[in-house]
């Protein structure tokens, strides 16, 4: 039977249990909220003695034979008779309500741009329906997300970057999240008296710069000194519900004989990071019985080991050297091949397994990133291979930056509940309404973009110079012709017009960048109208680590990144695959 929420000017009532967590309160008034806002009709609570049809939020479907038995995300939709019930766990009962909307016709594209229609009626066909997402722990660092909780629910996204309160739901709670080697032995600390706790390179010389270092994992009192700093952690920390245990950003594989030894017998350099995980929380686990201890697949220790992770150790699989521009799978380059052996050889050992991957050029944010048709082939391929949980590492900007971001974001975060969704009508319905008469033409430039890095056959690391055939200046041209026409189809819509003029922004950058790149040319007017135009969108970093006035400076010192000016990268900047 169809649930009938609003017909003849007569709407469905909304009811909750008397002892209705916080979160199903929160559902059933968002429920409410957003109903009032599509027909202009109060939508109110039933009283107890009410008995005409409702909808029932979390406990209140017991009412109607309904019950859940699931996890924090899952939740369930069931029409009994002309009620509609909505349960769910403590996330997951308002995914339920988000999801009833869309069904509805709502959209949740930005924080800032819900498609909410009027409607005349509210007929909702007949449910009968389970819902889990395919990784338990859904994460990515584009800025709206972090800054407004309620959208990051509404895109269902539940990791650390998003501060979302109790009442939404709360987040998987993380500590230290990663790069945690000099949280637990720092050189500060150690280097003078125990310099053999640290790593040694191919001369034999221990590394003990601050942060330029590893530890030395074969030897036996570092995993006592590890237990008691990741014990004080946890102790402080008492929500975490994962914790890092990881190799610091600094590629040193530790070359002592006995380091070499143990992963020589384990087939690879991750095999002492496991033991030495393993061991942590081994030691940890009566204390803290429900953390995961997480570590890192990363450069030198992405290759599995034979050893096994133990059940409470979760690792983190890193696609950093990666092209992006084609799925891992279909990929001609080595290093791709090379992951895809990777991620299944860790399947094959039974881990936990997470993924850490990329979605942007770090050094170079508003470059064009081709990785559009990739996304969905990747997820899959994490998916099936056994990954959990997900952290797609963005262009991670406060208020963002150019490239579509606002459209990756959408898709990214739709492909990490679900990554069979039909990527092409969330990026027509994202486009339409978004950039209105101008998204059939911003649609035709991602096309075009893809298309063109394909017949070039251009490989697209995370960190590249702007300088791939895909962006040479005849197809620069033809990228800003479409948006030109995307402009000029919204030129009489205010709001719509300004998004269209901040995606132009990428080309605009490119054409900079390349110039100063290729023949050492830096027109000054244009140089200061684009700063100045980057600014008036409220923009702010253009890479990873630098503020635009950074970048400047480093411009006119001659070095395309910001970066390069900091003493940390010397003079080489970060690395450029």
């Amino acid at each position: 039977m169809k649930t009938r929420i609003y017909q003849d000017g007569k709407s469905i009532r909304i009811r909750v249990a008397s002892d209705a967590t916080p979160q199903e309160t929160c559902a059933a008034q968002e429920l409410g909220s957003y109903l009032e806002r599509m027909t202009s009709a109060a939508f109110d609570a039933a009283e107890a003695d009410y008995d005409g049809p409702v909808i029932a939020i979390g406990r209140a479907a017991e009412r109607y034979g309904v019950s859940f038995d699931g996890g924090d995300d899952d939740f369930l939709l069931k029409t009994v008779g002309e009620n509609l019930c909505i349960a769910g766990g403590k996330r997951g009962v308002i995914y339920g309500v988000y999801e009833v909307l869309e069904r509805l016709g709502c959209r949740f594209f930005t924080a800032t741009c819900e498609k909410v229609p009027f409607a005349d009626e509210l007929v909702l066909e007949e449910l009968d329906e389970a819902h889990s997402p395919d990784f338990t722990y859904r994460e990515h660092n584009y800025y709206e997300p972090r800054v407004y909780a309620k959208f990051a629910v509404k895109s269902r996204l539940n990791g650390q970057q998003h501060p979302i309160s109790e009442k939404y739901g709360g987040h998987i709670q993380y500590s230290w999240f990663v790069h945690s080697f000099e949280n637990i032995v720092s050189p500060e600390e150690y280097g003078e008296t125990h310099p053999e706790y640290f790593a040694m390179d191919k001369e034999g010389v221990r590394m003990l710069t601050p942060y330029k270092n590893q530890l030395c994992l074969s030897n036996p009192e570092l995993v006592p000194i590890a237990v008691a700093a990741v014990r004080k952690n946890l102790t402080e920390h008492p929500e975490a519900e994962i914790v890092s245990i990881s190799q610091n950003d600094w590629s040193l594989d530790c070359q002592c004989p006995e380091c070499r030894r143990i992963n020589e017998e384990e087939g690879a350099s991750s095999g002492t990071l496991i033991r030495f995980v393993n061991a942590v929380a081994e030691e940890l686990e009566p204390e803290f019985p429900r953390v995961t201890f997480d570590t890192l697949a990363y450069q030198y220790t992405r290759s599995a080991p034979k050893v096994r992770p133990r059940h409470n150790v979760c690792v983190r699989l890193c696609s950093i050297e990666c092209c992006f521009a084609h799925a891992f799978e279909e990929c001609s380059r080595e290093r791709n091949m090379a992951f895809v052996k990777d991620i299944r050889d860790w399947h094959g050992t039974g881990a936990q397994l997470y993924i850490w991957d990329y979605t942007t050029c770090f050094n170079y944010y508003p470059t064009p990133h081709p990785n559009w048709r990739s996304l969905q082939p990747n997820m899959r391929l994490f998916r099936e291979n056994g990954a959990k949980g997900v952290f797609e590492q963005a262009c991670g900007a406060l208020r963002g930056s150019t490239d579509l971001n606002e459209l990756r974001a959408y898709l990214i975060s739709k492909l990490l509940w679900d990554a069979d969704t039909d990527v092409d009508r969330h990026m027509e319905e994202f486009t339409d309404y978004y950039y209105g008469e101008g998204g059939k033409y911003i649609r035709q430039y991602i096309r075009l973009l893809c298309d063109t890095a394909r017949k070039e056959d251009d490989h697209v690391g995370f960190n590249d110079k702007p300088l791939h055939r895909f962006l040479d200046e005849a197809y620069l041209d033809q990228y800003d012709t479409l948006l030109s026409q995307a402009r000029e189809a919204v030129k009489d819509d205010a709001i719509r017009l300004w998004r269209v003029e901040k995606a132009r922004l990428s080309i605009r950058y490119v054409r900079l960048m390349r110039g100063f790149l290729l023949k050492q040319e830096l027109p000054k007017e244009e140089l200061n109208r684009f700063f100045s135009d980057w600014e008036s969108f409220g923009l702010t970093r253009m890479e990873e680590w630098c503020s635009p006035n950074t970048t400047r400076k480093a411009l006119l010192r001659g070095k395309p990144v910001g970066a390069m000016l900091y003493s940390y990268w010397a003079d080489e900047g970060p690395e450029e695959l």
